[in-house]
């Protein structure tokens, strides 16, 4: 597949999610899928992300998880690296504008995530996710992966599940499941 061809995919994939009819509860109910379906030790660092344009608003779950004592980290992208690190969230972390024009936190101190939530245009059958292109999670998955076992799951909605291949290459890092307010589906 070639390069215009994935970015046709993308652009397809992101007209689909923008055309989605979301409902605010939505946000709200994947807060319950992920706690029943989600075994979770206490000391478990969870990064999550700061929702950009029409990404699916995990701020609710970051929310609840933070509350319930969880430690919360969100991405920030180095300058010149593909590979991002993941400062520390609270509810009172200062946030800046980072790259991309994407929120992160300004002054927090670099966590090790165990588990990584990650935002994506559409999803298959075998856990392959189409991101935005930048390969930024693709690389830190596996500078992470190089150190320590971590959880990679996608969040958003079942109707972003696509019943053709996505197209993979070789650095293209499966997830272990997709979150959805409908369910947790586990690869």
């Amino acid at each position: 597949m070639t390069h215009t061809e994935k970015q046709n995919m993308r652009e397809q994939a992101r007209l689909h999610r923008d055309r989605m009819n979301i409902d605010q509860s939505d946000f709200e109910r994947v807060i319950d899928v992920f706690f029943e379906e989600v075994s979770l030790v206490s000391d478990q660092v969870i990064a999550l992300y700061w929702p950009y344009g029409k990404e699916f608003d995990c701020r609710f779950l970051l929310d609840e998880l933070v509350k319930r004592g969880y430690v919360c980290g969100l991405p920030c992208v180095q300058k010149d690296s593909r590979v991002m690190v993941f400062k520390q969230w609270t509810h009172e972390t200062k946030m800046s504008k980072g790259a991309f024009g994407i929120s992160e936190p300004s002054d927090s101190k670099v966590l090790e995530p165990d588990m990584i939530i990650a935002p994506l245009l559409a999803f298959d059958q075998k856990g392959y996710r189409l991101g935005q292109g930048g390969g930024y999670y693709d690389a830190t998955l596996e500078a992470i992966k190089a150190q320590k076992e971590v959880t990679f799951m996608g969040i958003g909605f079942a109707e972003q599940a696509v019943l053709l291949k996505l197209p993979r290459e070789a650095h293209d890092i499966p997830l272990d499941a997709m979150l959805t307010p409908q369910g947790l589906i586990r690869f």
